[in-house]
């Protein structure tokens, strides 16, 4: 089966998470927005007046099935593809894992727009720079703290243990979007989450992840993201 993913053509965002899945599977996918006529055929979908249409993207048309939200969507490809654990509990356990990075990759946003997504960051530079301190100060290593001690307790290279799941791949690219957006923060930060840092670079050595990587289906970082760069919170 080939899957659809719909998702905004010009960033990482959301959907890069599931990009990574689908990667690191192997799966046969399309990235519909990104192809001719894609983004008509996605916006279709969301203004659709029957049934009951995704929010907003990413979502994954699977067959009959459209699945929306991040979370929800790899939990439906981790079941499918040997990146979740086989029993219920295990797969419940690794969904709040994966929910709590979607909670954290809200704090990264709010970062730069912490008043209005509708507002330039430009409109909000004295309560962004107030956000990114106290960001780093607190919430940083409250989350990233947490998944260092999980990784370590785990006994193992992956955060349940020896298998690589799809919260892994999602931690991968916690990682890489902080280096990016927040290169001096993050440099002096990695020597408290030495664990993590090993994981980026086990999921960046992975044959099917470095392919995607070197390839140009991975979208650059840029500054219409989730993690953008800007000097002035940096510091």
């Amino acid at each position: 089966m080939r899957y659809e993913l719909y998702y905004w053509p010009m960033i990482q965002g959301r959907g890069e998470y599931v990009r990574l899945a689908l990667e690191d599977a192997g799966a046969d996918y399309i990235d519909v927005a990104r192809g001719k006529a894609g983004m008509g055929a996605m916006m279709k979908m969301l203004e659709a007046k029957k049934g009951l249409p995704p929010f907003a993207p990413p979502f994954l048309k699977a067959g009959t099935l459209v699945i929306g939200q991040t979370a929800n969507i790899l939990f439906y490809l981790g079941a499918r593809h040997g990146l979740a654990p086989k029993t219920e509990a295990g797969r419940l356990k690794l969904n709040a894992l994966q929910l709590t990075i979607a909670d954290f990759v809200v704090e990264v946003h709010d970062t730069h727009h912490p008043i209005g997504v509708s507002l330039y960051y430009e409109d909000q530079k004295g309560p962004a720079k107030l956000r990114a301190a106290a960001f780093w100060k607190e919430r940083v290593p409250k989350f990233l703290g947490y998944f260092e001690r999980l990784l370590k307790a785990s006994g193992g290279a992956y955060i349940t243990g020896r298998k690589l799941t799809y919260v892994d791949l999602s931690l991968f690219q916690i990682v890489e979007g902080l280096r990016y957006a927040f290169p001096k923060r993050m440099t002096a930060f990695e020597r408290e989450i030495p664990t993590l840092v090993g994981l980026r670079d086990r999921v960046a050595e992975r044959p099917s992840i470095a392919a995607y990587l070197a390839s140009d289906r991975r979208i650059p970082f840029n500054e219409d993201g989730i993690f953008r760069r800007y000097k002035a919170l940096d510091k």
